[in-house]
């Protein structure tokens, strides 16, 4: 018997719903929280494969992390652990783990060797982190209290011309509170007050020359950025003495008084709601061995712009240029515009504008832009929005004066997944493509695009046919261009590709199709033409009150001749690859739990949640019309948890509850008969699953056991356990697949309840015998119970694709390398 080898081709992942849930490092790589699991995504691979790793570790919710070094970062959880990892060779490991608060960390920074934490307990922590070899130590150098109110942003800088440390934290109680450090712990300093609303967002910018100030940008809910400059006060004093000379009428600071107190009595009444602009100077003393040192924090700018609460702020590499990303769905770069000096300044001055904006108009998408960062530089922007996608612009032109007026920007590729738990998936009749359905409420079909190199084509997300109303629970194709999904509703839904999907395949190569394929819509099924549909329409939309997509024809196609050969961006995919939904099927009285679609596609079987045998039935329809198949399948009497269809010809009906049985249909001429039943498992039957020979089937159960059913030869409708695997764990998902005729050997995937998954190997004389050949743990496969495994179908048989989908929100396509002897 051989021994398989693994590898990774594809991983959808999400990132967190939180601001500080993602960094990137110098190298260009990001590490985003996705779930428990930190995804890492080269930004600089030619091929952009997207996710390329998952880190399992964290037994929370991901919350912050926080590059360190190129080949070190920080992430913090919702349960307040911090785990510090580092690169070796190529491997991540973590090489320290604390736990910081006893509540959700929000937010994360490092500086110098000091690791800072902010947590919903009302408190900042400072640590101290000593590199090793190969362990770091981590130590609580200082706590901040904050008397109940919560940080939700920390800055961290040098003072100008000093060794000394300054910090800015902001949060609830919408000031930004200034601590210093010289020698010994860090001292609160000044408060800056005026903003409205909560603070999410802060970041320093070092100064580029001797003679520049810190700048302290600071964003809020209140929609607006504020600009504070850090200046040496001596140095300030010998400016502004300098100035006087030059100019009598000096602005004295009684004037300014009298100036801010007219403004406020202007404000008032003021369509922005009175915004404060205070100009008054905040002086800061810092003490050190070397004496006394004196700053003065100043306002400097006020940055309107975006049309709600700013979520991120990021200087860029150069510190030419802020990057701010909010929940209207915007993306600003800001820059400063030099303006001539006036008598009362003796150097030039600016105005700061925007001069790049992202995203959408009218901020229309639901929560926007989560967060946002820099990469490549300072040459890539790029954002994560409320369902965990990512956008992002890359620079192709700058003006070549070193000024950001003149940049074109073009957008790129990003990563995207599902936002919550994927509930179920299903390959394409051939294997061309893969559909999954989660709790966020979206189908997406995901496909692996050519390259040049056959065995290397680069998956990814190619539509999302449907955005719903209704966690959904399960889909299966009913065809090449036809799948059916359930959500947490009484009907399930029958979908159709448009125009736009089919000439996406085509163009990408994902499917081999003549050009005629591309408009019409002939369909298969059971060797016979149904009746060809005419002209497929162009793409669908949901009415604004409905949940159903309605077919547009009349509008041009997105994938017209002027639009480049390339992959549809997280911006399309959210509103412009829906498919038309063309039938409905009702039955059940309960929200819908599970569908299955027989191997000839002519079938279609549904059940629903059930507390009774009354409605712990199964409801087969034919796909011609959509019209019962026989009576109801009845016999159980709690939900049906998984419905199969033996291959090759299905003869019979599998299906399995939480009841704890399975049930055994066989087919007539006028449906589906009840043969044979078993209730020898303890627990409740998550998945079954048929061998591609149809002569036997396995049943994954909770009591932690997966048992393998043949037909006795004795009796006809007698089926019995040939073998029983025991488990560690509860198993919740099985797929057979076979190594093809010659090599006379079959395989078992088991996904277990923590996200591993093993695999047996069993030879067709054999049946009994199951060797167990390869675990594949959290590593590369999940860290949550696994609720759904399907092989793909290829012609090579030593190669194989098994896809997975979890609770943790993961989708994954793994390679499984079969050295046949």
């Amino acid at each position: 018997m051989s021994k398989p080898s693994v590898s990774t081709a594809y991983i959808s992942a999400s990132t967190n719903r939180f601001n500080h849930a993602a960094d990137a490092s110098t190298s260009s790589v990001i590490a985003c929280g996705s779930g428990k699991l930190i995804a890492l995504w080269n930004t600089q691979d030619p091929d952009s494969r997207g996710v390329f790793q998952t880190l399992p570790g964290h037994n929370g919710l991901v919350t912050c992390i926080r590059f360190v070094a190129f080949d070190a970062f920080a992430s913090a959880d919702d349960k307040g652990t911090v785990r510090y990892w580092r690169l070796f060779g190529t491997e991540w490991r973590t090489t320290a783990i604390v736990q910081a608060h006893k509540k959700a960390i929000s937010v994360l920074r490092e500086f110098d060797h000091f690791l800072l934490t902010g947590s919903s307990d009302s408190s900042i922590k400072i640590w101290d982190v000593q590199r090793g070899d190969v362990d770091d130590e981590v130590k609580e150098f200082q706590t901040i209290s904050l008397q109940g109110w919560y940080p939700l942003s920390i800055a961290t800088g040098f003072l100008p011309s000093s060794e000394a440390i300054i910090l800015a934290i902001g949060g609830t109680d919408r000031k930004v509170h200034i601590w210093t450090r010289s020698d010994g712990p860090f001292i609160r300093s000044v408060t800056l007050s005026g903003h409205e609303d909560w603070i999410r967002a802060l970041a320093f910018r070092a100064p580029s020359t001797p003679n520049d100030p810190l700048v302290l940008a600071s964003g809020s809910q209140d929609g607006t950025i504020r600009l504070w400059n850090v200046e040496s006060f001596a140095k300030m004093q010998a400016q502004s003495q300098t100035r006087g000379k030059h100019s009598a009428d000096d602005l004295s600071d009684d004037l300014l008084d009298a100036f801010e107190a007219s403004l406020g009595d202007l404000g008032a009444d003021a369509e922005e709601g009175g915004r404060q602009i205070s100009l008054k100077r905040h002086i800061l003393t810092v003490k050190s061995n070397s004496g006394t040192q004196q700053y003065s924090i100043t306002f400097d700018a006020l940055l309107i712009g975006h049309e709600a609460g700013i979520t991120s702020l990021s200087w860029s590499a150069s510190n030419a240029s802020l990057l701010s990303t909010s929940t209207d769905s915007s993306l600003i770069i800001w820059a400063p515009s030099s303006i001539v000096s006036t008598a009362y300044s003796s150097s030039t001055s600016s105005i700061w504008i925007n001069i790049q904006r992202f995203g959408d108009v009218g901020g229309q998408r639901l929560g926007g832009f989560t967060g946002g960062l820099w990469s490549n530089g300072g040459t890539e922007a790029m954002a994560w929005g409320w369902s965990g996608g990512w956008r992002r612009w890359r620079r192709i032109r700058s003006d070549g004066h070193g000024g950001a007026a003149g940049e074109e920007w073009e957008e790129v590729g990003a990563i995207s997944g599902h936002s919550g738990a994927v509930k179920g998936l299903d390959w394409s009749p051939k294997g061309d493509y893969l559909i999954s359905v989660g709790l966020d409420q979206t189908t997406r079909i995901h496909g692996a695009i050519t390259s040049s190199a056959p065995e290397q084509s680069i998956w990814h997300e190619l539509s999302r046919p449907q955005v719903h109303g209704y966690d959904l629970m399960g889909a299966a194709w009913l065809g090449p261009w036809t799948f059916a999904s359930v959500a947490d509703e009484k009907v399930a839904r029958v979908f159709e590709a448009p125009r736009n999907f089919v000439e996406e395949v085509r163009v990408l190569g994902v499917k081999d199709l003549a050009q005629s394929e591309v408009r019409t819509t002939p369909c298969y099924i059971s060797g016979l033409l149904r009746k060809p549909k005419g002209d497929r329409p162009a793409t669908a939309s949901v009415p604004p009150l409905g949940l159903s997509n309605k077919a547009v024809s009349d509008a041009p196609s997105e994938l017209d001749i002027s639009r480049p050969r390339r992959r549809p961006f997280e911006g399309e995919l959210a509103s412009i690859t829906l498919w038309p939904e063309i039938e409905k099927v009702f039955g059940h009285g309960y929200e819908s739990i599970t569908i299955s679609a027989s191997n000839s596609l002519d079938l279609l079987a549904t059940a629903c949640r059930a507390t009774s045998p009354q409605h712990a039935v199964i409801r087969v329809y034919t796909t011609t019309g959509y019209q019962p198949f026989g009576v109801p399948l009845e016999g159980h009497s709690l939900t049906v948890t998984r419905i199969a269809f033996s291959p090759p010809n299905d003869k019979y009906i599998l299906t399995v509850s939480r009841d704890r049985t399975w049930r055994l249909f066989e087919k007539n001429e006028n449906g589906y008969m009840p043969i044979a039943a078993d209730k020898s498992h303890g627990r409740i039957i998550w998945d079954c699953a048929w061998s591609c020979e149809g002569d036997l089937f396995a049943t994954a159960s909770r009591d932690k056991t997966v048992k393998i059913w043949k037909e006795s030869s004795g009796s006809a409708a007698r089926w019995g356990a040939i073998t029983t695997m025991k488990f560690e764990e509860a198993a919740t998902a099985v797929a057979f697949c076979s190594v093809g005729a010659a090599a006379q050997v079959r395989w078992l995937a088991v996904g277990l309840e923590t996200g591993e998954i093993k695999i047996y190997s069993s030879l067709m004389s054999t049946p009994d015998q199951w060797t167990p050949v390869l675990t594949i743990d959290s590593n590369l496969a999940h860290v949550d119970q696994i609720n759904h495994l399907a092989w793909r179908a290829t012609d090579n048989p030593s190669r194989k694709q098994l896809a997975s989908c979890s609770e943790d929100g993961t989708l994954k396509v793994l390679i499984v390398q079969f050295e046949i002897n």
